[in-house]
């Protein structure tokens, strides 16, 4: 399933240079022609945006009905 724009996914892959882990939750904010890629923001539980990642589609995947939401404190980049 190719997630679509304002649809949540789950990073599969770190991003040290956000401090981002596997397993981050972020918001598909744009989907690039044919898929190739997508701009997804990262935000805290309190709405703060902390990064907006382009990211492959193998490094992302759509939420589940299976997932939890997961709370972490993020460490500076």
């Amino acid at each position: 399933m190719i997630p679509r724009e304002h649809e949540l996914v789950v990073l599969l892959v770190p991003v040290a240079e956000c401090a981002l882990e596997a397993g981050d939750v972020g918001t598909v904010v744009h989907v690039y022609e044919g898929n190739a890629a997508f701009e997804v923001e990262f935000v805290t539980l309190d709405g703060h945006t902390t990064a907006v990642v382009t990211l492959k589609p193998d490094q992302v995947r759509p939420v589940t009905p299976r997932d939890m939401m997961h709370s972490r404190e993020r460490q500076p980049a």
